[in-house]
């Protein structure tokens, strides 16, 4: 795998000093437990669906359906919803801080969903997500979204992206801490089907490694060295010859952080907006990282 320079669809951040891994570890679990709690506070208001909003439409934005013309604003990230997907035994709560953030600079349609925790199948979770794809680019009256997914989110979006012809809606697809090569580590996987697609091998895993030519969306993938959930660590990383994805290495967090982290959301609003063109190139992997 090649490995680029710092891009520019990411901050500058400093970069934090290299304490021993002992050390780093110790401060991610803390950093974990912390986060958990919180999460857990907020988990029983992210129980419902959310509401769509009424969006106004004005007359150059398209009729419901599906979107022929030209997109609203072409090449503005504010008019591009973005859709935010948790992991397994997750709701919506867990992008609160990340919605915040991306609200915060500009983006006025932004979608929380919730998938059923009873879901036996990740081809069923993407196909309900294709649908709910084309009922918020209906609503809007945009042809592209960017979807942001944490997790066993992150995999549900790519099979939609890679096996369902969702390249077509997706602008830019990003993961955080999601097992795109299949983790070892994943708890309960002899009782829950969906758990089972996410080991290494499995044969979901194996139908992403199948050719994908011609694949329009861009993959920016976040992982952490310290995620305790990804093993090997490398497995959160999109390696596949004809994906355009960039692997963003985040230093000192654990799996559990990747959604609220502050320095994270930056560089996620920063992907989320960067205006690269997709069209006439090649596809290319890289690797930076963000501290």
């Amino acid at each position: 795998m090649k490995v680029l320079p710092i891009l520019s669809l990411l901050p500058r951040l400093p970069r934090l000093p290299g304490p021993r891994l002992s050390t780093a570890l110790l401060g991610a679990t803390v950093l974990e437990l912390v986060v958990l709690t919180g999460h857990l506070a907020a988990y029983p208001f992210g129980l419902t669906p959310e509401r769509a909003p009424q969006e106004r439409r004005t007359p150059e934005r398209p009729v419901p359906g599906l979107p022929t013309g030209p997109p609203t604003l072409p090449g503005s990230p504010a008019e591009r919803p973005v859709v935010l997907l948790h992991g397994f035994i997750d709701n919506r709560s867990v992008f609160v801080l990340l919605r915040r953030a991306l609200a915060r600079h500009g983006r006025r349609h932004l979608a929380s969903l919730n998938y059923s925790p009873l879901t036996r199948d990740l081809r069923t979770a993407a196909e309900l997500l294709g649908r709910h794809v084309e009922e918020i680019c209906a609503r809007t009256g945009q042809r592209e979204v960017d979807i942001v997914g944490h997790s066993l989110g992150g995999l549900i979006a790519r099979y939609y992206v890679q096996r369902l012809g969702g390249d077509h809606r997706v602008r830019t697809l990003v993961t955080l801490g999601t097992p795109h090569g299949g983790t070892a580590v994943a708890p309960g996987a002899g009782l829950h089907p969906i758990v089972r697609q996410m080991r290494g091998g499995s044969p979901l895993i194996e139908e992403l490694c199948l050719p994908a030519p011609g694949c329009r969306t861009r993959f920016v993938s976040f992982w952490s060295e310290l995620d305790q959930v990804m093993v090997p660590v490398g497995t959160a990383c999109v390696d596949h010859p004809d994906l355009d994805a960039v692997n963003v290495r985040v230093t000192g967090i654990g799996h559990l952080a990747l959604p609220v982290h502050p320095a994270v959301a930056a560089a996620v609003r920063e992907a989320l907006e960067s205006q690269e063109a997709r069209e006439g190139t090649a596809p290319s992997t890289g690797t930076s990282s963000v501290a």
